[in-house]
């Protein structure tokens, strides 16, 4: 389950494989930035896909360009914002949720991860204003997940919470639409 990649260092990148990757990149490191064919996904986008900090972090500590977008001129930072639960995720923290509550601290565990994923992308240069094929931001995709965690992180970092996306919706306009009043709570303060 998961997205098969043409590019082996991708591949890696995507599957969290470290030692592999580090392989990869040590016979040739200008695999670091290379561009899948049928996406134009990049290591470090694949990494950010499947959420791993660890891969983010080593990506990042040897260069990967946090600018380089895909062919739906999507960055890393869209990725790690769209990223919601896996249906694994979701079954093991239903199963797990009547004992004992573990299946709550599963999903604030989860959540913990993402969030260190995005605090690692938002310490680079990335653009977090960067808008994809729908014009869509970061800052939209956190507000269409509800990740009222995520809004602080960007906002913080000066995301501009009036880009207006392809259907002419704003991060705030997406939230109100949505009825997350917390997320409409922190947008309106930002402004």
């Amino acid at each position: 389950m998961g997205l098969i990649y043409s590019e082996p260092v991708c591949q890696a990148a995507y599957d969290s494989d470290v030692h592999r990757l580090y392989e990869h990149l040590k016979n040739d490191p200008k695999l670091l930035n290379v561009q899948e064919d049928t996406t134009g996904d990049t290591p470090l986008i694949a990494a950010c896909r499947h959420g791993n900090k660890r891969v983010v972090h080593y990506l990042l500590d040897n260069g990967a360009d946090v600018h380089l977008t895909n062919k739906k001129q999507r960055t890393c930072l869209h990725y790690v914002s769209r990223r919601t639960f896996s249906a694994l995720d979701y079954l093991m923290i239903c199963v797990l949720m009547p004992i004992l509550l573990l299946g709550y601290f599963l999903m604030l565990q989860k959540q913990r991860e993402h969030q260190a994923v995005m605090d690692e992308l938002l310490s680079s240069s990335v653009s977090v204003d960067a808008v994809d094929y729908k014009g869509n931001t970061a800052l939209h995709y956190v507000c269409q997940r509800g990740s009222h965690r995520l809004v602080p992180l960007l906002l913080r970092q000066s995301a501009d919470a009036n880009v207006q996306n392809n259907d002419g919706e704003t991060a705030l306009d997406i939230a109100s639409r949505l009825k997350f009043k917390k997320i409409v709570r922190l947008l309106n303060k930002a402004q």
